[in-house]
């Protein structure tokens, strides 16, 4: 072997440029997070060719002192952190002292800046060469210009690797919408070989905030969206969370900040993922534009180059309140106001109802059952529910469990207007809710008519107030229900919009009764390693909420005695490894009540009203006065949508009238 030898500043510059410089895009990242951490609040970034020819970012922040001009352009030399302790309560984006020298020796970067109080401005050049520093008098106003020009020119092996000018620059502007979804108070102006690409202009009010998301992700996000606004336990989120309706084929309209900084961890995308479970179709993403604010002493940025990954001290606290905060919020969406001609939108006004909640409440809650914390002021968020997307069919699973387990929830099947199951000839009795005459949500069980009698509704009062989801008017092919509102009309897939309510006071009732075990009469021994065992013991409470008792059998085996009588029949052991496996990961799990509730859907599925079923009026009328109060009425079990609604305004287009 040779002998060992120090590298040389230019190539320990261009090792570490591998790790932080990786294409255009990274370069911009890095320049406007220093503009950003010097405090400026206009930036405009020109770049050519994708950002492989030209990157030039000009700010008006504090600037950069003469003397300190040479030493900005060398390694590990930064204003952010002095000492330990502020490396363990990072606040600024950049801190590591590694951007500008890396930058600087795989391009030819010229840097001018004039700091606050200074009369002068100073220009320094770097071109990846010797990394000698030549400065020098210049005109500028108080601020910094950085130009980096033919990016990789002196490493063409990386240069090779760039892709085309228009994927760079997609990867550019990716870098400038995420910074500028960060910073509201800053303006950001983007432009690529001389054309406009955005011109945001600082946020002063919460119209511009909402102009600014339309601008940088659609209307139709803006429209289709759930603002949220909760604290508790040191914690703060809010933003805006897509409806399920609204969701995507790929996971490309998530945004997710913590104390400003965007980042890609699994922990939040496994509890968002648990939040939007029950309501998401198979295969699909939700979408999310969300802040998390937190002690920046609990949250370590420093464990990858380019700060895209973070480490929580108390992870399983982030996640429970990522996940209960989201959970709630898309539980408690209702059709209120929406189609009664109420002024207010319905997701404002599923918002503002939670502005009172009490102090007391918030420092007693806990963080897997409470509320959320009060919302701010969120009347000026625009969010409505958008029109469903293009119904797909989907072919009814398997009753799990056959009809034994079938027949355990047959004793609360009726409570709730479901179909019943026999569980001797497997025969389903229709049970469906019968309308009570008040309009109150409740329903009193009577057994399915088959005359189908009172189709026609009578005429309602002049003074009757229209209820959120209308009235029912007709019945189309037997699948869908017709309801007119005091806006426009409803249209209901009965049999999904039945699904899920059969579901939800399944569940309900399900959990109620404290989840009904059943002792194994030959236990079950699952083989897993030490560490899993140990964690098995750790979190002995996850599974015996949920009916199953694991003991200790072996320093690398657990012992399965009991299990929940809806699980009775599944594959037991593989459950179990799935749900350790899950803790592992994530340290967190809700598999088990994800498998009781995929059995639970599957009946109600089956137990709920079929197509070309013939209903009253008052059977129809009863069904949509269940889906006003049943949480998560707009999607059934598979994430369809379950109802949709055309305003007169939209009848109106369709046949052209007033034109």
């Amino acid at each position: 072997m040779s002998r060992i030898n120090l590298l040389s500043p230019r190539l320990a510059n261009q090792i570490a440029a591998g790790e932080v410089v990786e294409r255009p895009a990274s370069v911009v990242k890095e320049l406007l997070e220093n503009s950003l951490d010097a405090g400026a609040t206009q930036l405009d970034i020109d770049v050519e060719q994708g950002g492989v020819r030209s990157i030039k970012i000009r700010d008006n922040g504090s600037g950069i002192d003469k003397e300190d001009l040479p030493l900005a352009l060398s390694r590990h030399a930064t204003s952010k952190i002095v000492t330990l302790d502020d490396l363990e309560a990072v606040s600024t984006l950049g801190f590591r002292g590694e951007a500008l020298a890396s930058i600087s020796s795989v391009s030819r970067m010229h840097l001018t800046s004039c700091a606050a109080g200074q009369e002068e401005a100073w220009r320094v050049e770097a071109e990846g060469k010797d990394m000698a520093t030549n400065v020098r008098p210049a005109s500028h106003p108080q601020g910094t210009t950085i130009e980096a020009r033919d990016l990789f020119f002196n490493t063409p092996a990386r240069r090779k690797f760039l892709r085309t000018e228009k994927t760079e620059f997609n990867h550019l502007e990716e870098v400038v919408k995420r910074l500028a979804l960060s910073r509201y108070d800053v303006g950001f102006r983007l432009n690529h070989n001389g054309k406009q690409v955005y011109d945001l202009r600082p946020v002063m009010n919460q119209l511009h905030a909402e102009h600014r998301l339309a601008n940088l992700l659609g209307k139709k996000f803006i429209e289709n969206a759930l603002t949220i606004d909760v604290e508790a336990a040191g914690l703060r989120l809010w933003g805006w969370i897509g409806l399920p309706t609204f969701s995507r084929s790929q996971a490309d309209l998530q945004y997710f900040f913590v104390n400003g900084r965007v980042v890609r961890d699994k922990l939040v995308a496994h509890a968002v993922r648990q939040a939007y479970r029950d309501v998401l179709y198979n295969g699909r993403h939700p979408t999310f534009v969300l802040y998390l604010e937190l002690d920046p002493g609990t949250v370590d940025v420093n464990v990858h180059p380019t700060k895209h990954e973070v480490r929580f001290r108390d992870g399983r606290l982030v996640h429970d309140f990522l996940f209960s905060r989201i959970h709630k919020v898309l539980a408690d969406v209702r059709p209120e106001a929406q189609g009664s001609g109420s002024a207010e939108n319905p997701i404002q006004a599923h918002v503002s109802s939670q502005t009172a909640q009490p102090e007391q409440m918030r420092e007693q809650e806990n963080l897997g059952l409470g509320h959320p914390g009060a919302a701010r002021d969120t009347s000026w968020m625009s969010a409505a529910g958008g029109v469903a997307p293009q119904r797909e069919s989907i072919a009814p699973g398997q009753v799990a469990g056959q009809l034994g387990v079938m027949s355990q929830m047959t004793d609360f099947a009726r409570s709730f207007g479901a179909q019943e199951v026999d569980p001797e000839t497997g025969e389903i009795k229709n049970y469906v809710a019968q309308d009570n005459g008040e309009h109150s949500g409740v329903a009193e069980v009577v057994p399915q008519s088959e005359t189908g009698t009172g189709r026609v509704r009578e005429p309602l009062p002049s003074d009757a107030v229209t209820p959120p989801l209308g009235y029912a008017v007709a019945q189309l092919h037997g699948i869908y229900i017709l309801s007119e509102t005091a806006s426009g009309m409803i249209i209901v897939d009965m049999h999904a919009a039945h699904e899920r309510i059969v579901y939800e006071r399944m569940k309900a009732a399900f959990y109620a009764k404290n989840v009904a075990s059943q002792p194994l009469l030959v236990p079950i021994n699952v083989a897993i390693s030490q560490a899993e065992a140990d964690l098995v013991e750790d979190s002995s409470e996850v599974f015996t909420q949920f009916g199953f008792r694991l003991e200790r059998s072996g320093p690398e085996s657990v012992m399965v005695r009991e299990v929940p009588v809806i699980l009775i029949n599944g594959d037991v052991e593989s459950l179990v490894r799935d749900v350790v496996s899950d803790l592992n990961v994530n340290g967190a799990s809700d598999l088990l009540q994800a498998r009781a509730n995929e059995l639970m859907a599957t009946m109600a599925c089956h137990g709920s009203v079929r197509a070309n079923r013939k209903l009253t009026i008052a059977e129809m009328n009863s069904l949509l006065r269940d889906m006003e109060i049943t949480e998560r009425s707009g999607q059934c079990n598979h994430g369809r949508p379950t109802w949709t609604q055309l305003s007169m305004q939209d009848l109106d287009k369709l046949f052209l009238r007033g034109r």
